[in-house]
């Protein structure tokens, strides 16, 4: 008897309420600076996805919807301004010169850069902090906009594709990168491979390239960004319209009286499309690279 007294009071005890929520327990879980942090987070993210979002939104707008409400969301979609602008902008030729410069450009300027940085990096020249310092503080020197003409001029590389290309094979902010990434391999390495025979060239490519690949990706974005969106450059030492890029192509959209800004959004969303896949598939080891290239 006493067992199923027992067992019905156990029956009829009431569950434990859960536990309520309350902005103490959020503030217990979340601290003030965390959410402080989260919310500055989204404000930038804001300030950068606003205009890409307002640019997409007038895309896909057709130019009376536009005329009447420029900043209101689109009320039908209208993909004819990408053909439009594909068309007009000259996107198929433009495309593939855009393609060349940046390949090539920056092919060489990541190749430069390493092997400005391996020696450095390693203490195999002297005075290897000047040339740390003297890699970091060329990327603030202004642009010799004169003197590169003049030599463009007498070199005869003026309005040529080599030229620009030679233009854009500067070495910028890599070596500085690469030089903090290699400080964190092993030097034993080269030891290694000296006692092995293995030649210096073969060294850095079989060896040095796959274990720094984060930072050579992100050398690469970097550069390719500078050379795919650069309109200065070629606007003056380009003047054949054969060899124009592909940024330059969104002029066509101007007119002397009235601009296609339906059409000009759709072009530069054409424009920056190629960036944003290139970024997606190699974030990962862009995140890494600019990272630790800056402080290692």
């Amino acid at each position: 008897m006493s067992q199923d007294l027992q067992v019905q009071e156990h029956t009829m005890t009431p569950p434990p309420q859960a536990a309520s929520f309350s902005y103490a327990t959020l503030r217990k879980s979340l601290p003030l600076g965390k959410i402080v942090g989260y919310l500055v987070v989204l404000f930038i993210a804001f300030l950068y996805l606003f205009p890409l979002l307002y640019l997409l939104n007038v895309s896909v707008k057709s130019p009376s919807d536009y005329l009447f409400q420029p900043s209101g969301l689109t009320k039908s979609i209208d993909l004819t301004n990408y053909t439009r602008a594909w068309v007009q902008g000259n996107f198929a030729q433009y495309l593939g010169n855009s393609l060349l410069y940046t390949l090539v450009s920056t092919a060489i300027s990541v190749t430069l850069s390493l092997f400005a940085a391996f020696p450095v990096a390693r203490g195999y020249v002297k005075w290897g902090s000047f040339w740390y310092v003297f890699f970091l503080a060329a990327v603030f020197l202004p642009n010799p906009l004169i003197p590169q003409f003049q030599l463009m001029l007498h070199l005869g590389l003026y309005n040529t594709q080599i030229g620009y290309i030679l233009l854009n094979s500067g070495v910028g902010l890599g070596p500085f990168l690469i030089i903090g990434y290699l400080r964190s391999v092993p030097k034993e390495l080269d030891e290694a491979a000296c006692i092995d025979g293995c030649s210096y060239f073969r060294f850095i490519f079989t060896i040095i390239v796959p274990l720094i690949k984060p930072i050579l990706v992100t050398v690469f974005l970097l550069g390719a960004i500078n050379v795919w969106n650069d309109i200065i450059g070629p606007t003056i030492y380009l003047a054949d319209d054969s060899l124009y890029p592909v940024s330059l192509g969104l002029f066509s959209f101007y007119g002397q009286y009235q601009n296609q800004w339906t059409v000009l959004a759709a072009g530069i969303i054409l424009v920056a499309a190629p960036l944003v896949i290139l970024y997606i598939f190699l974030q990962r080891y862009f995140m890494d690279g600019a990272l630790a290239g800056a402080f290692k």
